[in-house]
């Protein structure tokens, strides 16, 4: 595929393919639009993956990503302490962020259990969110796990994890989505709809 480009080319393409969701003709794309990319935005570009390498480390509380030692999140006065929601990603906690629905505090695991893959409780932020648990007064663990074998089986860990905490431990419901049509949904989420009904 790559024969034909000069040596810097190729090693752009390659580079660039090392990138999740990007096969090789969309990094040779990419590489093509950089290319022909004036020399300043180029420079941009380059300046702001080190800086992102540079300066972007994890809250030392939340395990969100941080410029500096906490997060804009954990940093923030008027967020409800006692609540904590554990998420799987920092992508997570944004998407919840955005919902504008959550007034509480985040705990990022940075994965899920995968047995599998090699993602055992050892390499998830569990013992840290145990930790604060104990540390501080915290009413309810709200988890925000994905809706996959890997997240609800995440989500029963914290559960047993937890049972013998005085906290309340709520799980995200799942059903289906506004606007939607009960014919085009999968059958997880609307045995998972049914299963956390509410009154009405």
């Amino acid at each position: 595929m790559m024969t034909g480009y000069p040596a810097p080319m190729r090693r752009l393409i390659k580079e660039l393919s090392r990138f999740p969701g990007v096969g090789e003709k969309t990094a040779s794309r990419l590489a093509a639009f950089i290319l022909h990319t004036p020399r300043e935005e180029a420079r941009r570009l380059a300046e702001s993956i080190m800086e992102v390498k540079e300066k972007i480390r994890l809250c030392a509380t939340c395990f969100n990503l941080a410029e500096g030692e906490f997060c804009d999140v954990c940093k923030d006065t008027t967020r409800e302490k006692d609540v904590i929601c554990v998420v799987e990603e920092p992508d997570s906690l944004i998407a919840i962020e955005e919902s504008g629905s959550f007034r509480g505090t985040y705990h990022v695991l940075h994965g899920a259990l995968s047995p599998l893959d090699g993602v055992g409780p050892e390499r998830l932020r569990l013992q840290e969110l145990r930790d604060r648990i104990e540390r501080n007064r915290v009413r309810e663990v709200i988890v925000a796990t994905n809706p996959s074998v890997q997240g609800e089986s995440t989500a029963l860990l914290i559960t047993r994890m937890l049972k013998e905490k005085d906290v309340r431990v709520t799980r995200i419901a799942f059903g289906v989505p506004m606007g939607g049509d009960l014919k085009y949904v999968d059958k997880m989420t609307l045995a998972k709809a049914i299963e956390f009904r509410r009154g009405m």
